[in-house]
């Protein structure tokens, strides 16, 4: 059920140029591909965070031993 063929993806983008025209569909493509790329970065960084603190933790952890 999660996966979207090649079928309902001409139609999603079919109707996505009747509503929004095709002057507005770059940049709404552009937007979205930015969106998606500031989320990206914040999840790397959430990770990468986690990770350091974890890391921190077993250091503090073989020192008071």
């Amino acid at each position: 059920m999660g996966k979207i063929g090649i079928t309902e993806l001409v139609l999603i983008l079919t109707i996505a140029l009747v509503i929004f025209g095709p002057s507005k569909l770059p940049a709404i493509g552009k937007s979205i591909g930015l969106a998606i790329g500031e989320f990206k970065n914040s999840a790397n960084k959430i990770s990468e965070d986690i990770m350091t603190s974890t890391d921190d933790e077993k250091k503090d952890e073989k020192k008071s031993e």
